[in-house]
């Protein structure tokens, strides 16, 4: 994930290398200290039995954690670092043979998807057990671990930070003639809310005709996201443009005067912690119309550095954006407040920096 490939490469006290089971994309990401470790053949078998037939979480193989070992010891790694729940649980086995110290981050979706099932429950429970630490984005998802039975103390929150050089702030001249252009980015999955962001851009544009809505990503929810917009009639005034390049997203965020993101709690359980979309999004100067949901309010303060709503309420997005455009001098208000908040919270460099000082005190 960009976000990660962000973190590790901001790294400067810290060697770090990658163990992946497949390398992708190298020209988009490129990175020199990679280890592969290919999944053995029997693994699709393996997760099968675990999760169709028995309804566990699967674990890795006496196999695989053969094969682990002996690149962890090559590479004289101090510390392992696991990325999202769900793989520390799978790695589990690793974690409790392994001589040095291993910590989990959790993002989101790792913490409640599945959490229903006492199989599942109980192996994360296993797992925070095992490490040594436990990294969170937000204030919201630590308090979602602490209830799952972590020790409160061995979590700490890790903001996953923005490369602010990326997303120099840019003061927006908001339109005379009513052309409002909105923008959402991201995955196109339940958790973003999109469904609420073209419900609420359709009451929009009843009072600004010549308003336009971007939605930027790519994701499962396009077809469904694209026979909506036609039964709302705002088909022609909605433009999906699949996936594009970080210097095509900033080119849209610099043409647009506000950023959507109604976030919401999937059915699965699925949660945001701080979007990075959004945080992007602001360090633009893009006044952000988001939800009482996950890690947001971490980020925004409803009314001084963008606008809230509840989650899963259109109407209430609606009546929002139509208040604020009303008042743009708010909405710029807001905006350059949006800036300072990621500038002081929410920095890529300064982040990477508070994670060396955590791998180097574990290291001790």
């Amino acid at each position: 994930m960009f976000h990660i490939y962000r973190q590790i490469t901001a790294l400067r006290r810290c060697a770090p290398v990658v163990i992946a089971q497949k390398r992708e994309q190298t020209g988009r990401f490129p990175f020199e200290a990679v280890e592969i470790v290919p999944k053995p053949a029997a693994h699709f078998l393996r997760r099968l039995w675990f999760r169709q037939l028995r309804d566990i979480p699967w674990q890795i193989s006496d196999a695989e954690l053969s094969a682990l070992l002996p690149v962890l010891n090559e590479i004289d790694a101090r510390l392992l670092h696991i990325y999202f729940g769900q793989i520390a649980v799978h790695l589990l086995p690793l974690i409790r043979a392994w001589k040095n110290a291993s910590i989990v981050s959790f993002h989101g979706a790792d913490v409640t998807v599945d959490m229903n099932k006492p199989a599942y429950r109980e192996a994360t429970r296993e797992m925070l057990a095992a490490v040594k630490l436990v990294l969170v984005r937000s204030e919201s998802l630590r308090r979602a671990i602490a209830d799952l039975g972590c020790d409160p103390k061995k979590i700490e929150v890790q903001r996953t930070g923005i490369p602010l050089e990326e997303f120099p702030f840019r003061e927006r001249s908001f339109p005379k003639n009513a052309e409002w252009r909105l923008v959402q980015a991201g995955r196109l999955i339940e958790k973003k809310g999109l469904p609420v962001t073209l419900r609420a851009f359709a009451v929009f544009l009843r009072q600004y005709p010549n308003a336009t809505l971007t939605i930027a990503g790519e994701g499962p929810l396009l077809g469904e996201l694209q026979k909506l917009a036609r039964e709302l009639n705002i088909q022609g005034h909605v433009s999906f443009t699949g996936f594009v390049s970080q210097e095509q997203l900033r080119e849209i965020y610099y043409r647009s005067h506000i950023f959507l993101h109604p976030s919401q709690m999937g059915r699965d359980g699925n949660q945001e912690g701080v979007p990075n979309s959004m945080l992007e999004a602001m360090a633009t100067g893009l006044p952000v119309f988001a939800t009482e949901h996950g890690g947001i309010p971490e980020a925004i303060e409803n009314g001084a550095s963008g606008v809230l709503v509840p989650e899963r309420n259109h109407e209430e997005l609606a009546c929002a954006l139509l208040t604020a455009v009303q008042d743009p001098t708010s909405l710029s208000k807001n905006a350059r407040n949006g800036v300072e908040v990621v500038r002081k919270d929410f920095d890529l460099h300064a982040q990477a920096r508070r994670l060396e000082d955590i791998y180097l005190r574990l290291i001790g």
